[in-house]
């Protein structure tokens, strides 16, 4: 008798086990799936918790997007308050710089004497001169183009190319020209790369150049009349080029900008250059002209600070 209990409590245990595990199973299909189950049967355990796990993380990633959407909104409508143009300069520009620079005009000694402190950079630094003057570029007489010669030099090595016949290439090298010579000027003009700065032609051999205007121009090389890099005295051109002779041109908005030396330069060196400078630019002044020429100059170095000029 009692053999048999126990085998029907068995029997009982194992039924009710297998009617948990139905309704548990039962119970996750129903609770955790809104999706009707496929025409073949109830779906797997691991399907469902695939299933699961897809769910949560497009949960997930719909909450990552909102949270971003407010925290753009928050950015909007967060006030931001702009940096003023001194501001978004540089440490050690702001370093050298001092407010009575923008308040104060600086006479021509002084300028020079102070540009030289302002230079924020350890390189030797190009000293710069801004002219602003009231002319209208687009009129003839009034669109201002030169070439002076800086007492001083400009403190940059300058290799001058010198357009002539080969009959006087030896000539022009004599005198200081670092290339010269039709055949091998315009063997490295077809090439496009250039190892000059300076370009000089003589009248003659122009029209040879002229197809090479295109090139020339935008790189300001092409010679010029004007600017004395035309010449028949190409001996005389090539000596002023050494020495220190630089061109400058006033742009569409009636401005020069030219530099005059190096921070290395001495006040006194600077101030021969800027005083050749302003001389030659008053010189050109065109007759038309009736108010004030000069607008405002200021001097600065490459990266520094400007200082205003007293003119």
């Amino acid at each position: 008798m009692p053999k048999k209990s126990t085998k029907e409590a068995e029997i009982n245990n194992q039924e009710i086990s297998i009617e948990k595990v139905k309704e548990t199973e039962k119970n996750v299909v129903t609770t955790s799936l809104k999706k009707p189950l496929a025409k073949t049967g109830k779906r797997s355990l691991k399907a469902i918790q695939a299933e699961q796990a897809k769910e949560l993380k497009e949960a997930r990633k719909q909450e990552n997007i909102s949270k971003k959407i407010s925290a753009q909104e928050e950015k909007k409508t967060k006030p931001v308050t702009p940096r003023s143009h001194l501001q978004r300069h540089s440490k050690s520009y702001l370093k050298h710089y001092i407010a009575d620079y923008k308040n104060h005009k600086y006479s021509l000694e002084q300028a020079t004497q102070e540009i030289i402190k302002t230079n924020p950079v350890k390189f030797d630094a190009t000293v710069e001169l801004h002219i602003r003057l009231s002319v209208d570029p687009k009129q003839a007489d009034q669109n201002i183009r030169d070439s002076v010669i800086l007492p001083a030099g400009t403190g940059k090595s300058v290799r001058i190319a010198a357009f002539v016949d080969d009959n006087d290439r030896l000539q022009a090298i004599d005198s200081g020209a670092d290339l010269a010579g039709e055949t091998e000027i315009t063997k490295e003009l077809n090439s496009g790369k250039f190892s000059f700065n300076v370009l000089l032609s003589t009248p003659n051999m122009m029209p040879k150049l002229g197809k090479f205007a295109r090139v020339l121009g935008p790189r300001g090389l092409m010679p010029n009349p004007k600017s004395g890099t035309v010449t028949n005295d190409i001996i005389k051109a090539i000596s002023e080029s050494k020495t220190g002779k630089v061109e400058y041109r006033v742009d569409s908005n009636g401005i020069i900008h030219l530099g005059i030396g190096k921070v290395s330069f001495k006040p006194n060196q600077l101030l021969e250059n800027l005083q050749a400078v302003l001389g030659s630019i008053q010189a050109n002044k065109p007759s038309s002209l009736k108010n004030n020429y000069i607008m405002s100059a200021y001097l600065s170095t490459s990266m520094g600070p400007s200082i205003k000029l007293d003119i």
